[in-house]
């Protein structure tokens, strides 16, 4: 059975999903971290899934809200975490999320020509927003 063909909402998420893969990517290279913590043990290693999220020491994405009660609306709030047993302290969880939001704002122009997207900290987490029309996909 073949699947039917992807809506433009599936299209535009699969653009975001692939920034997020190539950041992934680049974390999953660094040795001093892959030396400092070892990925959970229930998680699969480095490359043996199909979904990068799902296997190594970092899960990074986004999850779309509606943005209720949010300063900047509707967008995706992005989620990066050290898929670790161990204790990951308060300003190392920052410098990864620093590190994912510095390369998101570097990375989306290009997935995303023409659209303003913006990463912002929205409250207590950062959010991707702007122009979230799906365009010509």
């Amino acid at each position: 059975m073949t699947r039917p063909q992807a809506t433009r909402v599936e299209r535009w998420e699969e653009r975001l999903k692939a920034v997020f893969d190539k950041i992934d990517a680049e974390l999953e290279a660094i040795p001093y971290i892959r030396r400092k913590y070892s990925p959970h043990p229930n998680r699969p290693p480095l490359g043996a899934t199909a979904n990068p999220e799902d296997d190594g020491l970092f899960d990074i994405g986004a999850s779309f809200t509606a943005g209720i009660g949010s300063e900047f609306g509707p967008g995706y709030v992005l989620s990066a975490r050290v898929a670790t047993l161990a204790d990951v302290p308060p300003e190392e969880q920052e410098e990864l999320e620093n590190y994912v939001v510095s390369r998101l704002r570097a990375e989306l122009p290009a997935a995303f020509p023409g659209a303003a997207l913006r990463v912002d900290r929205d409250g207590p987490v950062w959010k991707i927003h702007g122009d979230l029309s799906l365009g010509s996909l």
